[in-house]
């Protein structure tokens, strides 16, 4: 819970920046996500957390969504699409997701892992979006063809929990990533991008391209950015508490 009702920052973190923290304690908590020191950890150069990835979703939300009050864009957290994928009835998750009645766009996180019983398990991270006004699931798989079954899975569940049917297009020509570990900064990257280049920019008299063709992904930048953007407000939130 929001303790003062209009700042974002709640929460442990430590006093002084560059404090020496367990793997475990809390770094930044931004609204609802609570980012621990391995959590930033693996933003320098290792495969991104469930948190990493929330923290993102939040962050376009609060900065980049607040700005559109009249878009119906949903950004689901990992763990919801996680639970939507592993739930045999996806109807009986309705009242832990949001009302999806009035919803244009849907971006899911995809992740391999299959077993329920592991925390942050998986060993890769794709990107799911869901044109609910137009009928089509779009997969981004920065090492494809890795997660298309699970995204196909995961699109099928949400047909389910829609009512109606997706067509699934796996977007074979998506930038591909460079090494084992970046995956996850692909599909942040990419997020954004299609949020803010393509959806809502979009004039309602044309059809928006939604191939990543061709677009370069600067995943050290984006590291980069991200380990930036989580010190600006681990930063504020300390002047906050001074």
């Amino acid at each position: 819970m929001h303790t003062s009702g209009f700042h974002p920052f709640k929460g442990r973190v430590s006093k002084h920046f560059g404090d020496t923290l367990s793997p475990d304690d809390a770094y930044l908590s931004y609204y609802d996500v609570r980012l621990t020191k391995e959590d930033v950890d693996t933003l320098k150069d290792d495969w991104l957390t469930d948190n990493c990835i929330a923290f993102w979703e939040e962050y376009l939300e609060r900065e980049v969504l607040s700005q559109y009050p009249n878009s119906n864009i949903v950004l689901l957290r990992p763990s919801m699409s996680f639970l939507l994928m592993q739930t045999p009835n996806p109807l009986t998750l309705k009242s832990a997701l949001p009302d999806f009645s009035r919803t244009t766009h849907i971006f899911l996180p995809i992740n391999d892992c299959r077993n329920v019983e592991v925390a942050e398990g998986g060993s890769h991270w794709s990107l799911l979006l869901v044109s609910v006004i137009d009928g089509v699931a779009f997969h981004y798989d920065s090492l494809s063809p890795s997660n298309v079954e699970d995204a196909r899975h995961a699109a099928h569940k949400l047909s389910q929990l829609l009512g109606r049917s997706l067509r699934f297009t796996n977007l074979e020509d998506s930038p591909q990533q460079e090494n084992g570990s970046d995956c996850g900064v692909y599909v942040c990257i990419q997020m954004r991008h299609l949020l803010t280049k393509r959806l809502l920019r979009a004039n309602s008299q044309h059809k928006v391209p939604m191939s990543m063709a061709g677009k370069a992904v600067d995943a050290s930048g984006g590291r980069k950015e991200m380990l930036r953007t989580i010190e600006t407000f681990r930063r504020e939130g300390e002047r906050r508490r001074s």
